[in-house]
């Protein structure tokens, strides 16, 4: 009896807050300047009346199909969900009290499973304290403050996948501290610092990994970033997604610099990459450029990696070697956004390795070509994407690499 009662209070309760609950009717984007999200409309949320708690729910899925030629192989087609996320935040007891979950599900997000590792399901999962709009302060899993296109959304990009650079050099999430201070007004001068002092290796770690022979935790890696909009603000927080989709009246354009170091790291990228035989400091440095002018969008990327020890040794056998991607490369991307929503873009990439590492990983340049169909802007778009790749080895030998590929974005 006493099972039936509690049982029926609980029914009771439930029913009396969902009869509380009601839909969000304005733009549930909580604005996290670490994870921004392209947002069209007003998304789907929960708050209750008496504002103690948000719920918001997003996803967003690329379908894509390819077709690969790359020299010395069989060409072939692929087909796959490349990304597939689940997105929850909101706030509890106060707006200043910040959460955001973020899962994937696509096989190439998740990555292939490893013995004695944990599947890299969660993005993130942080929580934040946001006082004013100045200040934000974080703690969990999450984006460090690296490049403009590693930070943007992957569904508010304009080709198909982010550049070269951005995958060997890019700092990626991590857990730990994370803050934040804004100052970003329209039409005058703008500026914001945001920082990590995190783990250093990578989300979703694993304690004691049986693959790797070195103590977990050895050090920290710190992360500092500025980021400088001289004629104020864009707009609808376009540094955060890429094309002039809104066509910025009059010019703007931001420039940022990130400094990370990454100590006693134990990865080939600090943060992402194969686990080294031994550890490395790692330095990294990221330089961005981004403008928009009526439809027009330039983006220019210089990112370089340095580290105390790029080549690690197994000890019980001295003849495998793993080795740091140490090196530099640039982006350069330009697009025009008609009135009519479709776009053009090009991008340029070329990424050098360090002389102590070509036997291991080669010179390449990629040139890229794109033209997008925007039918709710970012929310709703359809991709197609030629790429051309060129690969110098330490040898001498060349390899000349082609793909096509047609992609279809949708999220809210």
């Amino acid at each position: 009896m006493k099972k039936l009662i509690a049982f029926l209070f609980l029914i009771t309760v439930t029913f009396s807050s969902a009869q509380d609950l009601k839909i969000s009717t304005k733009d549930n984007d909580l604005k996290l300047t670490s994870l921004p999200y392209y947002s069209f409309g007003r998304g789907v949320g929960i708050t209750s009346p008496d504002s103690i708690f948000q719920f918001n729910i997003r996803f967003r899925m690329q379908d894509r199909l390819s077709y690969y030629d790359n020299e010395g192989a069989d060409s072939f087609y692929e087909a796959q969900v490349r990304r597939l996320r689940l997105r929850f935040d909101g706030y509890v007891g106060s707006p200043k009290f910040l959460y955001v979950i973020q899962l994937s599900f696509g096989a190439g997000d998740v990555g292939p499973e490893k013995v004695g590792e944990n599947l890299n399901v969660i993005r993130d999962a942080v929580v934040y304290y946001r006082p004013n709009n100045h200040w934000q302060y974080g703690f969990g899993v999450t984006k460090l403050p690296g490049t403009r296109q590693a930070v943007n959304s992957s569904g508010a990009i304009q080709l198909t996948d982010r550049s070269i650079n951005n995958t060997k050099f890019n700092i990626d999430r991590d857990f730990g501290f994370h803050f934040a201070n804004l100052n970003e007004y329209e039409n005058k001068f703008s500026y914001n610092f945001k920082g990590a002092v995190t783990l250093g290796e990578g989300r979703n770690w694993t304690t004691n990994n049986p693959n790797s022979t070195l103590k977990d935790n050895n050090g920290l890696s710190y992360t500092g970033k500025i980021e400088l909009m001289p004629l104020g603000k864009f707009k609808k927080d376009g540094h955060y997604f890429e094309g002039d989709l809104l066509r910025e009246q009059k010019p703007k354009f931001m420039i940022s610099g990130v400094y990370n170091y990454n100590d006693e790291s134990r990865k080939t990228q600090g943060q992402v990459g194969d686990l080294l035989y031994e550890t490395s400091n790692l330095s990294t440095v990221l330089i961005d450029f981004i403008g928009k002018y009526n439809g027009w969008a330039f983006m220019s990327t210089y990112m370089m990696r340095d580290a105390s020890k790029a080549i690690t040794t197994d000890v019980t056998n001295p003849l495998s070697n793993r080795a740091v991607f140490v090196g530099n490369g640039f982006d350069n991307q330009l697009s025009y956004c008609f009135a009519s929503k479709y776009e053009v873009i090009g991008r340029f990439s070329k990424q050098m390795v360090d002389n102590e590492v070509k036997t291991f990983y080669p010179n390449t340049e990629q040139l890229s070509f794109g033209v997008n169909k925007y039918i709710w802007e970012h929310a709703l778009k359809l991709q197609a994407e030629f790429t051309t790749e060129k690969q110098e080895f330490f040898d001498g030998t060349n390899k000349q690499n082609w793909y096509v590929r047609f992609q279809v974005e949708i999220g809210i």
